[in-house]
C-alpha cells in the first residue's frame, strides 16, 4: 500500500500492489501468536481475558450502553436529514443487487448464523433468568413478554446501527470517492494523509484480527449446535470433538468454493437459499405451530419493545447489585460482540451496496433485517415460551437451566414432522456458517490486499482455510485439555475486548461523515448557484436582446 501523503492509492492502484505487507505480516503474526498460547495454555488464558473482559464490561458498561444508542439516532438522523439522498456511487449508478439478493446477503453475513443459534434459546434464557429488578411474583406470561422485548433489544435497531456506521462510512469511501475497500479510508476526512500511515495500518490489522477471531468463534460454537442437532435426531451416538471438526473441515470446504466464486455467484446464490429456507420454516411453524397465539404475541412484543425502548436502551441496573454482572453476561456482551464483528459486516455490506443512496442504505440495513428479526424470534422463541408456558414446561430444567445448543432441535421436535424440520435446520445452519465464513474471507483478503475490491483466488482460499483450522486447532486443544469452550472461549473474549478500542474508530467514522456529507453539500449548493446564476445571466440577456457575453459550454 503507498504511504503518499499526496493522495491516497485509487481501487486500480490497491488491485495492482497485491498483498499490503504492514497490514498482512503484523494481522498474521497476532494470529498465529494468540492461538499458540490459546492451545498451549488453554485454561489459563481463558482465565485471564475473562478477567480482563469483565474488568472492561464493568467499567465501561455504560458507555457501550450509552454509545449504542447515540448509533442508532445518528443513523436514523442521516437517513431523514437532506444528506440521505447522497448517492453511494456515481450519481448515476444503478444497484448492483436487487432488493431481494441485497437483503439476503446482509441478512446473512450479519446474523443468520446467531438467529439459529439464539432463536429459541434466549427467549427461553431470559425467561429462566429475568433481568435484574424483575418484580418477584411476576406470573409468567409478563416474565414472557419481558423476555422477548430483552431479545429485541439485544438483536434490533441497535445491533444493525452498529453495522451501519462502519458500513456506510466503507460504501462512502469506496463507491462515491472511489478509494480502496479499507476502514482506514473511512476515516479520512477526519485524519487526512494520516490515514494512509501507521494509524491507518493498526486499524486495518485490528479489523482482520477480530473477524478472523469472530468468523473462527462462531464457527467453533456452531458446530456444536450442528453436531448437538446430529445427536438428538439420532444420527450420531455422541457429539465427539472429532466430529466437530470433521464438521469444520466440510463446511470450511464449501465455503472456500464459495469464495472462490465471488460475491455475484457462490455468496449471492447461497444467500437466497438460506433465506428462503428460513423463509419456508418460519411459515411452517407458524401454521403448525400456535397460530394465533404467535400473531398475538407479534403485535404485542413489538409493542412492548416500541413502547419500552428507551428504558431498555438506557438501563444498566444501577441499583440492582446483581446488574453489572447480568449486564455483561447479555446487553453489554452483545454490543461488544456487534463492534467486534462490526469491521467484518460494514465492510461486506458496503461491499454489496453500490447505487444506494444514503437514506436506502440506512432504511434497507436499520429496519429490514430488524423486522425479519422480530419475526423470527417470535414465531421460534415464541412457540417455545407457549409451550414453556401453557404446555408441558419441558424446555427448562427444574434447576432453571436452558439447553442453549439443543434448544431449537427440542422446539421443532414438539410440532409435525419434528425429525424432518431438525434435519432442515441443521442444512440452514451449515448453510448460515458457509456464508459468515465466505463472506469473512472475502473482507479479511481485501483489506489484507490492500483495499483490493477484487482480491485474487489464492488468497481468498488461504484465510478461509485458515479460519476452519483456527476453529479446528482450538476445539481439539479444548477437549484433550479438558477446559469447556478450550481455546474458542479464549478467542471469542479477545474478539469482544478489541471492541473497546475500536468504538474510538467508529466516532472517528461518524466524525468522517458528517465533514463528508457538509463539505459534499457545500460543493452541491455552489455548483447550484453558479448555474442559478449563468441561466439568470441568459436570461437578462435575451429579455434585453443583448447577445450572450459568453459562449456555453
Amino acid at each position: 500500500m503507498t504511504t503518499s501523503t499526496e493522495s491516497p492509492p485509487t481501487q486500480e492502484e490497491a488491485a495492482s500492489t497485491g498483498l499490503a505487507p504492514r497490514v498482512f505480516y503484523p494481522a498474521a503474526a497476532i494470529v498465529v501468536v494468540f492461538v499458540l498460547a490459546a492451545v498451549v495454555f488453554p485454561a489459563s488464558m481463558n482465565s485471564a481475558l475473562q478477567a480482563a473482559n469483565e474488568y472492561i464490561v464493568n467499567t465501561v458498561g455504560w458507555y457501550y450502553v450509552l454509545l449504542s444508542f447515540l448509533f442508532v439516532v445518528f443513523s436514523i438522523w442521516l437517513a431523514i436529514s437532506r444528506y440521505g439522498d447522497i448517492k453511494l456511487g456515481k450519481d448515476d449508478d444503478a444497484p448492483d443487487f436487487s432488493y431481494g439478493s441485497w437483503f439476503a446477503m446482509l441478512f446473512s453475513a450479519g446474523m443468520g448464523i446467531g438467529l439459529m443459534f439464539w432463536g429459541v434459546a434466549e427467549p427461553l434464557n431470559h425467561f429462566a433468568g429475568p433481568p435484574p429488578g424483575t418484580a418477584e411474583g411476576s406470573s409468567q406470561a409478563d416474565v414472557a413478554i419481558t423476555a422477548m422485548s430483552r431479545t429485541f433489544l439485544h438483536w434490533g435497531l441497535h445491533a444493525w446501527a452498529i453495522y451501519i456506521i462502519v458500513g456506510l462510512g466503507v460504501a462512502y469511501a469506496v463507491h462515491r470517492r472511489k478509494l480502496p475497500v479499507s476502514i482506514r479510508f473511512a476515516l479520512r476526512p477526519l485524519l487526512g494523509d494520516r490515514a494512509d500511515g501507521w494509524i491507518g495500518d493498526v486499524i486495518d490489522v485490528v479489523a482482520i484480527v477480530g473477524t478472523l477471531f469472530g468468523v473462527a468463534t462462531s464457527l467453533g460454537f456452531g458446530v456444536a449446535q450442528v453436531s448437538a442437532g446430529l445427536e438428538f435426531v439420532g444420527v450420531v451416538e455422541d457429539s465427539s470433538a472429532l466430529l466437530q471438526v470433521l464438521l469444520i473441515a466440510g463446511i470450511t470446504v464449501v465455503a472456500t468454493a464459495s469464495v472462490v466464486s465471488g460475491v455475484d455467484k457462490g455468496i449471492k446464490w447461497l444467500s437466497n437459499i438460506n433465506l428462503s429456507l428460513a423463509g419456508l420454516l418460519l411459515i411452517f411453524v407458524l401454521v403448525a405451530g400456535p397460530t394465533l397465539f404467535l400473531l398475538n404475541d407479534m403485535v404485542q412484543s413489538i409493542g412492548y419493545y416500541l413502547q419500552n425502548f428507551f428504558s431498555m436502551s438506557f438501563s444498566t441496573f444501577a441499583y440492582q447489585e446483581e446488574g453489572p454482572e447480568w449486564l455483561g453476561s447479555w446487553t453489554t456482551y452483545y454490543w461488544g460482540w456487534w463492534i467486534s464483528w462490526s469491521p467484518f459486516v460494514g465492510i461486506f455490506i458496503a461491499r454489496i451496496s453500490r447505487g444506494r443512496t444514503v437514506r436506502e442504505f440506512i432504511t434497507g440495513v436499520l429496519l429490514v433485517p430488524t423486522l425479519l428479526t422480530m419475526a423470527w424470534f417470535v414465531i421460534m422463541g415464541g412457540t417455545a415460551l407457549h409451550r414453556q408456558v401453557f404446555g408441558d414446561g419441558s424446555l427448562v430444567g427444574e434447576d432453571g437451566s436452558v439447553s442453549t445448543n439443543e434448544a431449537l432441535f427440542q422446539m421443532l421436535d414438539g410440532l409435525p414432522g419434528g425429525p424432518f424440520l431438525a434435519g432442515l435446520a441443521i442444512v440452514m445452519i451449515v448453510i448460515f456458517f458457509v456464508t459468515s465464513s465466505d463472506s469473512g474471507s472475502f473482507v479479511v483478503d481485501m483489506i489484507a490486499n490492500g483495499g483490493n475490491p477484487n482480491p485474487p483466488v489464492w488468497s481468498r482460499v488461504m484465510w478461509a482455510l485458515l479460519e476452519g483450522a483456527i476453529a479446528a486447532v482450538l476445539i481439539v486443544a479444548g477437549a484433550i485439555a479438558g477446559v469447556e469452550g478450550g481455546g474458542l472461549a479464549s478467542l471469542q473474549t479477545m474478539a469482544i475486548i478489541t471492541a473497546a478500542p475500536f468504538t474510538l474508530v467508529m466516532i472517528g467514522i461518524c466524525i468522517s461523515l458528517v465533514k463528508a456529507f457538509v463539505a459534499e453539500d457545500r460543493e452541491k449548493e455552489r455548483i447550484e448557484r453558479k448555474v442559478m446564476a449563468r441561466e439568470l445571466a441568459i436570461e437578462a440577456s435575451e429579455m434585453e436582446g443583448v447577445p450572450d457575453p459568453a459562449p456555453r459550454r
